[in-house]
This record gives structure tokens, C-alpha cells and sequence, in this order.
């Protein structure tokens, strides 16, 4: 059974940036999962923030596209979220999750607990 923890949240200013990580275990290797990053706030829908695929291409949300980036170790079995210029609409719930397919998709079958990431403008 392949369990996420995140850790590497906190709270910023406005502008700042945070790096989340996710690691795995109880899998030989994420080589072959999609890993994902989503964020959720209190009473609101599940967001996708970004993916990456087993042949490490990357997707991101518009709203994060060009400040966030996504990356793994699989040799640690730890992806992980870089997050730059960071907006306080970007306060969230953060959470990672892991999928037994090589691409990224709608539906995960693993997930860490959440990390909570708090902008202050």
C-alpha cells in the first residue's frame, strides 16, 4: 500500500515562494505514477494544480502556470512542488496524490493528508 506524506508547508507574504514535498512509501519506485499536486480549501472544490507523468512531462493550471513547478526524485520517491511568487489566493490545503498509470488523470488512487500553504498579502 503506497503511502504520501507532505510536508514543507507554512505561511508566506505575498511575492515569497515554499517548496512542498511528497514522499512515498510502500512502493518500490513512483518511476511508474503519475503524481499529482491539488489544492482544496474549506467548502470549495478539489483543484488540480499540476501533474506529472511517468515520462515526467508536466501540466499545470492556468492560475499557476509560469510560477509553479513540479519535479520528482524517484531515487528518494519524493515529488515535489515549487512554489514562486506566491498570491494569497494560492492559500490552500495542498495535497499530493498518486496514480497507478503512466499518465496524468482525472482520478487518483493514493493521497497524502495535505499540507497547509497561508499567503499574507
Amino acid at each position: 500500500q503506497l503511502q504520501l506524506v507532505e510536508s514543507g508547508g507554512g505561511w508566506v507574504h505575498s511575492g515569497g515562494s515554499l517548496r512542498l514535498s511528497c514522499s512515498a512509501s510502500g512502493a518500490f519506485s513512483l518511476d511508474y505514477y503519475a503524481m499529482g499536486w491539488f489544492r482544496q480549501a474549506p467548502g470549495k472544490e478539489r483543484e488540480g494544480v499540476s501533474c506529472m507523468d511517468s515520462n515526467n512531462n508536466t501540466y499545470y493550471a492556468d492560475s499557476v502556470k509560469g510560477r509553479f513547478i513540479i519535479s520528482r526524485d524517484n531515487a528518494k520517491n519524493t515529488v515535489y512542488l515549487q512554489m514562486n511568487s506566491l498570491k494569497p489566493e494560492d492559500s490552500n490545503i495542498y495535497y499530493c496524490a498518486a496514480a497507478r498509470e503512466s499518465n496524468c488523470v482525472e482520478d487518483y488512487d493514493y493521497w497524502g493528508q495535505g499540507a497547509r500553504v497561508s499567503v499574507f498579502s
